[in-house]
């Protein structure tokens, strides 16, 4: 079986070259609602989403599973309208704020983290552990 090689990207070569990628050519995005600091939803992007949404004030993935691009709200009309793109400090994950319209999660609901929370409030005292 032999792998199709990545298509063609317009991504600044700057930026391009401090990607880490995964294996299989993509960094994780976070999408951030840009004035409440809430979590929305993570999809993946290679170089050419990358450059789609710093290009066009919309995000677009790389669906993992369909193996093509998307844009988000273009099927669902819940658009993600970018504000900000930044990279963390190892350059391994891009955080998009975006004013989300409509719900971000697949399910419809607002975001993808509030059906299954693991922990709530932190644990034990509710004091930060110290550094000592």
């Amino acid at each position: 079986m032999t792998s199709t090689p990545p298509p063609r990207s317009s991504l600044d070569p700057e930026i391009a070259a401090r990607l880490k990628r995964s294996a299989d050519g993509l960094v994780p995005a976070i999408a951030q609602q840009y004035d409440t600091g809430e979590v929305l939803m993570l999809g993946w992007m290679d170089d050419e989403a990358l450059h789609r949404t710093l290009t066009t004030g919309r995000c677009t993935y790389w669906s993992r599973s369909r193996r093509e691009y998307w844009v988000k709200g273009d099927t669902s009309g819940h658009f993600q309208w970018v504000k900000s793109v930044a990279l963390d400090c190892d350059a391994d994950t891009v955080l998009v704020k975006v004013d989300q319209v409509g719900a971000a999660c697949h399910t419809g609901a607002r975001t993808c983290f509030d059906a299954d929370v693991l922990l709530k409030g932190g644990a034990g005292s509710g004091t930060a552990p110290s550094d000592q």
